[in-house]
Order: C-alpha cells, then sequence, then structure tokens
C-alpha cells in the first residue's frame, strides 16, 4: 500500500504517462522515497537479480535530497534514509549468505549473465587473498561483486558469526558514509539539485574504478607471463 500511494503522488505530480526507471537513482526515489532504498538495496545485495542496480548513486542521491539546500519536488528525510539504507543491505546481505547456504554454486550456475561469473570469480579471488572479514568489507564497495559474494559467502561455508559481523561492519560503513557524503555536499553547497547528474555521474564512475583496475590488471598478467614461459 505504502509503495501505491508513493506512485501514486509521483504520477500526479509528474504526469500518468511516465514510468519509473530502475537504473535512475532520482526517479526512483522520487517515485519510492526513503522505501525504494530500502527496497533497491535490499535486491542489490540479496537477490542475483538486483546486480545491475544503482546502489552507489542511490545512496548518494538520497543523501543530497536530504541537505536542507537542495531545492527540487523531491525532498527525503535524512533519518528515515539512513535506517532504510541499513535495514535494506544488511537484511539483503543476510539473506543473500542463507541462499548461498541452501543453493550453493547453483544460483550462480543457473544465471547466464556473463558479469555475474566474472565477478562471481573476483569475489572467490578476495575470500582467498584477503580472508574472510577484509574481503566481506571491501566488496561492498565493488559493484557486482557486492552481489555475489553474499551467496559465494554461503556455498563456500564462511562461519555464519564471522559472516554477520564483518557484513554488518561493511554495510553500515557503505551505506552511512555514501549518504553522509551526499547529505554534506547538499548542505553545503546551494541549489545543489542543479549539478545533480554531473554528480551522481562522477558517483558511478568512481564506483566503477576498481572493476576497471581489476580488468586492466588481469589483461597485463598473460603480457608479463609469455616471455617467462618462452625464456625459463
Amino acid at each position: 500500500m505504502a509503495v501505491a500511494a508513493a506512485f501514486a503522488q509521483v504520477t500526479a505530480a509528474t504526469g500518468m504517462g511516465q514510468a519509473v526507471d530502475v537504473l535512475d537513482a532520482g526517479s526512483l526515489l522520487a517515485a519510492f522515497g526513503a522505501l525504494g532504498v530500502a527496497v533497491v538495496l535490499f535486491a542489490e545485495t540479496g537477490l542475483l537479480v538486483g546486480f545491475f542496480l544503482p546502489g552507489d548513486s542511490l545512496l548518494f542521491t538520497a543523501g543530497l535530497l536530504c541537505a536542507p539546500g537542495a531545492g527540487g519536488a523531491v525532498h527525503l528525510a535524512l533519518p528515515q534514509v539512513l535506517l532504510a539504507a541499513a535495514a535494506g543491505t544488511l537484511a539483503g546481505s543476510q539473506t543473500g549468505y542463507w541462499l548461498g547456504r541452501r543453493g550453493g554454486r547453483a544460483l550462480l550456475a543457473r544465471s547466464r549473465a556473463r558479469k555475474l561469473h566474472e565477478a562471481a570469480a573476483r569475489a572467490e579471488e578476495y575470500l582467498a587473498r584477503y580472508g574472510h572479514a577484509k574481503a566481506i568489507v571491501l566488496a561492498r564497495f565493488v559493484p557486482i561483486v557486492r552481489t555475489v559474494l553474499n551467496p559465494l559467502a554461503g556455498a563456500l561455508h564462511v562461519p555464519a558469526r564471522t559472516f554477520t559481523l564483518w557484513q554488518i561492519t561493511g554495510g553500515l560503513v557503505w551505506t552511512l558514509g555514501l549518504t553522509l557524503a551526499g547529505y554534506a555536499l547538499g548542505s553545503s553547497v546551494p541549489n545543489v539539485d542543479r549539478y545533480l547528474l554531473p554528480l551522481v555521474a562522477l558517483v558511478v564512475a568512481v564506483s566503477l574504478t576498481p572493476i576497471a583496475l581489476e580488468v586492466l590488471r588481469a589483461r597485463r598478467r598473460p603480457a608479463t607471463a609469455d616471455p617467462e614461459e618462452q625464456h625459463p
């Protein structure tokens, strides 16, 4: 009912013919407010089908729209957004973990999305290289990896207590940090909503930086390995 009411308010204000764009943080927030933050983060961190959702930009944009200096038709309450963000991501991650414990790698095997399988390989590499605690926290800041690491941790039988402790730590740092960063910027820059699109684009670019670095590093490995193989 709450979702329907929010959607009705938005369509009444913006026109009945417009649909909500799930890939656009501004559209999601305008339609569903803080509730949309919780739902999107739950889907992104708990369900493999949510790997494409805009978690980073959604949190930052929500923080901007909570700031007193942010104008426009959409204004959110900071306590509600912080609570919704924390609840959505913590519940989603825990759900993903238990789905992984029950379904194992079959969850990933059913998907034909190449990006999911590549992210699963990176997530497993993170767990092996950094250990459980550091990998679970770092994965929060890498798109797609934060989606697949949770069920993968369950499939690899990472201890439930260890996973829960560090997913809460990483989840709170990620959600509260990005939301408060957006809020701080919105509070210090007058009429910050005028620059919303460039700012969101910057956040998306920064969030994709870890993936770009991983791709570059993966491409350099064969090039450095070939000479050694040819000249033992």
